[in-house]
């Protein structure tokens, strides 16, 4: 699938749901007051969507 010029693949339409399912963490773990986890799992989150981009 093509959008924009960028060709996406089911890899990394993969990859950016699972970005956003660990957002989707971050927000629960703030939510909850554990802010060290949300920064742990924000970071892996960033890591994720760093390397779907890069895949394209």
């Amino acid at each position: 699938m093509d959008i924009g010029g960028l060709h996406f693949t089911y890899g990394t339409v993969a990859v950016f749901a699972v970005a956003v399912f660990l957002l989707a963490g971050v927000y629960s773990f703030v939510k909850q007051g554990l802010k060290i986890a949300a920064l742990i799992v924000l970071v892996l989150a960033a890591l994720v969507f760093t390397g779907g981009v890069m895949w394209l």
